[in-house]
């Protein structure tokens, strides 16, 4: 069964994130509130934690999967990013976006889109997800918590554990959590091509 744990949505208690690094750290898939909607999320190395939320989600290997990460440094690890790219992730991070982006080799493959080589990665804007990166120390391999069939992701996180308790390791309560997923910015063009219409307005991305 899943633990819960209530977090505070704005100063997180140390010791529940340190145990719920913990719980990531043993291979433990987490569902975490997020500036948009709730996410699952897990360490990227884990190829169990990989197939455990293509299961969950109903998706196949085509799916882009996301890094949350703590900063623009960090996605610079992960993913090639010029200029231009930078200046347009600094005037929209952190915030509701997700950037598809060419990966470096820093991340395995099984996480990348298989025929295109990319990955998405993002900057949360949450006291809770970023106490969680910090206290990790690497990114977060996440998807938004969308499971088959339904339109809209679930807000509620006693909910979440009723419906997922024996698939998950934690689910974690931090206050009001929203329905609309990110803003979806394809960026391995040239020009900012956008893939889905989300939280994240437009305009700070010249669209």
């Amino acid at each position: 069964m899943a633990q819960y744990f209530e977090i505070h949505p704005v100063q997180p208690q140390p010791r529940l994130i340190r145990q719920a690094v913990q719980i990531l750290r043993d291979g433990g898939l987490i569902a975490v509130p997020t500036d948009c909607a709730y996410s699952l999320v897990g360490l990227t190395g884990n190829a169990a934690v990989l197939d455990r939320i293509r299961r969950i989600r109903g998706v196949d290997e085509r799916h882009h999967f996301t890094l949350m990460c703590r900063d623009l440094s960090e996605i610079a690890i992960y993913a090639h990013v010029d200029n231009t790219q930078y200046r347009l992730l600094k005037a929209t991070t952190p915030g509701p976006y997700t950037f598809i982006l060419e990966a470096t080799k820093e991340l395995p493959r099984r996480v990348l889109h298989p025929k295109r080589k990319t990955i998405g990665l993002r900057v949360p804007d949450h006291p809770v997800l970023s106490a969680l990166l910090a206290e990790l120390g690497e990114p977060l391999l996440s998807s938004t918590l969308l499971l088959p069939d339904e339109d809209l992701p679930p807000t509620d996180a006693s909910d979440i554990r009723d419906r997922l308790e024996r698939q998950l390791e934690l689910v974690i309560e931090a206050g009001a959590c929203g329905l609309e997923a990110t803003t979806i910015v394809d960026l391995t063009s040239g020009a900012p091509e956008l893939l889905r219409e989300g939280k994240g307005a437009l305009a700070p991305l010249g669209l």
